[in-house]
């Protein structure tokens, strides 16, 4: 078993090390954190071994889990990378793009693995459909939260859209072309609400909104391609695949055809495809480990997080022109 060790035990953190401390891949060695009285609350709560510094638990693990806010993401994933350890970063990999970059040069070189935490990749909805989201030319998402004080530091475009971002580009083999995209501050010093719209080369155009001080939460994203619409409700789990092939020449009773001007018929159909209940975050670090263990590619690489990343930070700065 891999041993692990979690830096940061807030909210997330606090998620993190409870799913460590159980998982079968893992020896949960303990955790830092630079609140002490947190720590210690954690610690005596829990029952998880408190480290007095990160030097110290990084010394003493295989792979450190990195749940820091972001803004510290760098310094962590450094000293860790430099000790030889496998890191698992929360998302967004780090603050800025140069910095990400960084991280994945240290990773070369010190031949260690790296994960970003983009946990919608391990919804059970998405990954229902993963296969049958083939080359689609508009892809439409909504990511709306109730307000929170918690994330408000950052762009809801770091803090909410860059899912969706990560999700669209993993999907779409293309290169981003152009971008637009207008933000608005409401509560915040950055913004609450924003749109952007993602031109890709192959012709494909995404459309994203999030905004975090909604009346109801919704993490809905539709995919158009040829002869399909699928749909994934990322918040209840669950998906829609909506299809066409060429209508039968004696239609039954019940089939839905459609016509068009030409006369072509086509007959429309449902998929729904069996979505297995999961814990997404266990799953994405535990197959983190596999990655470690069996020396492949982690699902999220660290140069999956940069390029949602950057693209992120594209957004945000058409809020400034």
């Amino acid at each position: 078993m891999l041993k692990v060790g979690v830096l940061g035990a807030g909210h997330l953190g606090k998620i993190h090390l409870r799913l460590l401390n159980q998982s079968q891949k893992y020896e949960l060695a303990g955790f830092y954190d630079p609140d002490n009285n947190n720590a210690e609350k954690v610690s005596r709560e829990f029952g998880y071994r408190k480290f007095d510094t990160i030097s110290e638990l990084i010394n003493a693990v295989d792979v450190v889990d990195i749940v820091t806010p972001t803004l510290s993401h760098y310094e962590c994933a450094k000293e860790a990378i430099k000790a030889g350890k496998h890191v698992f970063l929360e998302k967004p990999i780090s603050n800025t793009v140069q910095e990400a970059e960084e991280i994945i040069a240290l990773a070369k070189q010190y031949n260690v693995k790296g994960q970003v935490g983009h946990v919608e990749r391990f919804n059970p909805a998405f990954i229902a459909t993963r296969d049958k989201i083939n080359n689609p030319m508009f892809i439409e998402t909504h990511r709306l939260a109730e307000f929170n004080p918690r994330g408000t530091d950052v762009p809801v475009v770091l803090d909410l859209m860059i899912h969706d971002i990560d999700v669209i580009l993993s999907v779409v083999k293309s290169k981003v072309k152009n971008i637009n995209a207008s933000g608005v501050s409401v509560i915040s010093e950055t913004p609450d609400i924003a749109n952007a719209r993602i031109e890709f080369e192959n012709g494909c155009v995404a459309n994203l909104t999030s905004s975090r001080i909604s009346l109801k939460n919704m993490r809905k994203t539709r995919f158009f391609q040829k002869d399909a619409y699928i749909s994934v409700d990322f918040l209840d789990k669950a998906c829609e695949v909506v299809k066409m092939k060429d209508a039968p020449e004696i239609p039954g009773d019940f089939d839905m055809i459609l016509q068009n001007a030409e006369g072509l018929k086509k007959q429309i159909y449902f998929e729904n495809p069996e979505v297995t209940a999961n814990n997404a975050i266990l799953d994405e670090l535990e197959t983190f480990a596999d990655a470690i263990n069996n020396n492949t590619t982690p699902i999220v690489t660290l140069e999956d997080g940069t390029e949602a990343l950057r693209i992120a930070y594209s957004v945000i700065d058409c809020f400034k022109k």
